[in-house]
């Protein structure tokens, strides 16, 4: 289990490597950066809709580029309006979710990474604790709300079909 190293100075490097490693980790964690944060959480999915801006006290904050969205979604319905086939487009988005889940992703990573950097920043250790379990449970439970939710909408579909046949 353990590790032999040859030389004390081989030691140092490695642990000066593992310091280093723990503090890009703490920097994401404290939302130093935020908008880097949300890029880590996200896997860089809000990276083309957040901004950062500074207000008139000096500080950074990110903010939301509107233009972007509204372009994204302009897109997208544009592409489906015409498209050779829109009614099996129209049909394919409403599986898959298109622009309208993208939304509601991008706002649920709004929200709790907005809470999550609050409750990160508070002078309360219970605050702090729950800011943390947003932090790391907060994509595990979108993913499986998500998840069920196209294993229910599944089997409805399959349930109708077999009520039309």
């Amino acid at each position: 289990m353990s590790t032999k190293y040859n030389t004390l100075e081989e030691l140092r490097r490695k642990k000066a490597l593992l310091k280093k490693e723990v503090a890009e980790m703490e920097d994401l964690l404290t939302f130093d950066n935020t908008k880097e944060s949300l890029s880590a959480f996200t896997h860089g999915f809000t990276d083309q809709f957040l901004k950062e801006e500074v207000d008139e006290n000096g500080e950074t904050r990110i903010a939301l580029k509107k233009d972007e969205i509204v372009r994204q979604i302009s897109t997208e319905v544009k592409e489906q309006i015409f498209s050779r086939s829109a009614v099996l487009g129209f049909a394919d988005t409403a599986i898959k979710g298109g622009a309208l889940e993208d939304a509601l992703k991008l706002g649920a990573v709004a929200l709790v990474g907005n809470f999550a950097r609050k409750s990160m920043r508070s002078t309360s250790w219970k605050n702090k604790l729950i800011g943390a379990a947003l932090i790391y449970l907060a994509p595990f439970l979108l993913r499986f709300i998500r998840k069920k939710l196209e294993e229910y909408q599944k089997n409805r579909s399959v349930t109708s079909m077999e009520q039309l046949i």
